[in-house]
This record gives structure tokens, C-alpha cells and sequence, in this order.
């Protein structure tokens, strides 16, 4: 089994690169997570990787840090959820961010990744909660309120990623009174000073 690889980037794709690691010259897919973490053709890069095999398929998968490839690795166990659907997930949120969503049973936030809907992302927490309960080390993100899962749906809907809005969202000040608009105003203020 090849448990990483280490090398030279060759290239970079919209969810794949190169790496050159001695005479071979590895193609891996890779979350988009992973992909912004890495330079520009030339680099040394050092890539966790899970080989993915079935009757007609054999792939290579890399990622940037253990917790990527673990997370990666409980995803694909769910019925349901192969490689493509596990790398949108990465991709799409951060792997602390798609953990908080499983351990609070958030399947509003988890549904709004593309190629998964409402019965998957329900499956993914049924499968995975209590696993990731007892073995996750990375940060947990604050659970999201209803409320908190509204405002994300607008700022989504606005143009910003999942990834930024939880995240703009995760750094105001939660208050029990605060309507929808207060919080999409807020969020928008810290995405607009960065």
C-alpha cells in the first residue's frame, strides 16, 4: 500500500496534481482543501494518500494532513459516499467543519455540498457520530442553531462558499435575540475586512 508520497510537484488540476517522487511520477486526486495548501509547479510536496481500489477502478488520493485522510477514509465507509463525493465534501468544507456537523447532527450544512442530499447527509451521522465522538483530535467548530444554518444558506446564496460563511459566522458574537439579518450583516462586515 503506498501510505504517502513525497516529491516534486509536476502539475496542478481543478481536483488533481502530479507529484514526481524518484523515476515515478504519481497521479493523485485531491480535495480542493489540499490543492490550496500547495505552491506551484517545482515545489517539494509531502501528500498522506489512501489507494483506492475496486474491480474497475484504481486511484490514488492525497491530502495535506493526517486529519484530511482520516476523515476521508470514515467518509468512503458510508453507503453510499465513494472517492468524488468524500473529495466534494473536503473540498467544499473545512474536515474540522464537516466533524462539528456530524457530532451536532447538522445535516442542513452538510446537504449543501454538492452531491449530497438531505437522506445522505442523515446517513453520514447516523454512521459516523459516534465514531468521530470518540476518535477526533481536530477542533470542533461551535454547533450551528437553525438560525446559524439560515444565514449560511443566505450568504451561500449571496456567493460565498460554505467554508467562508460558518466560518464569518463561528467568529460573531452569538446573542439568544439576534434575528437573521443581524447575523448575515454581521458575518458580511467580517468577510468584507479581510
Amino acid at each position: 500500500m503506498i501510505a504517502a508520497v513525497e516529491g516534486t510537484l509536476i502539475s496542478k488540476g481543478t481536483n488533481s496534481v502530479v507529484v514526481k517522487s524518484g523515476l515515478v511520477s504519481f497521479a493523485l486526486n485531491v480535495p480542493g482543501s489540499t490543492l490550496t495548501k500547495l505552491g506551484h509547479a517545482g515545489t517539494e510536496v509531502f501528500l498522506h494518500t489512501h489507494l483506492y481500489v475496486r474491480e474497475d477502478n484504481i486511484s490514488l488520493y492525497g491530502f495535506y494532513s493526517h486529519q484530511e485522510l482520516a476523515l476521508f477514509e470514515q467518509l468512503i465507509t458510508v453507503s453510499g459516499i465513494g472517492p468524488k463525493v468524500a473529495l466534494a465534501l473536503l473540498t467544499t468544507l473545512s474536515a474540522e467543519q464537516i466533524v462539528s456537523a456530524i457530532i451536532s447532527g447538522n445535516a442542513d450544512l452538510l446537504s449543501q455540498v454538492p452531491g449530497i442530499g438531505k437522506k445522505t447527509a442523515a446517513r453520514i451521522i447516523i454512521d459516523l457520530k459516534s465514531k468521530l465522538e470518540k476518535g477526533w483530535e481536530g477542533e470542533i467548530l461551535p454547533d450551528f442553531s437553525q438560525g446559524d444554518n439560515d444565514a449560511v444558506a443566505a450568504l451561500t446564496g449571496l456567493g460565498y462558499s460554505i467554508r467562508e460563511a460558518t466560518q464569518a459566522l463561528s467568529g460573531i458574537p452569538q446573542a439568544a435575540d439576534m434575528t437573521l439579518e443581524e447575523k448575515v450583516r454581521l458575518a458580511l462586515q467580517r468577510l468584507s475586512s479581510r
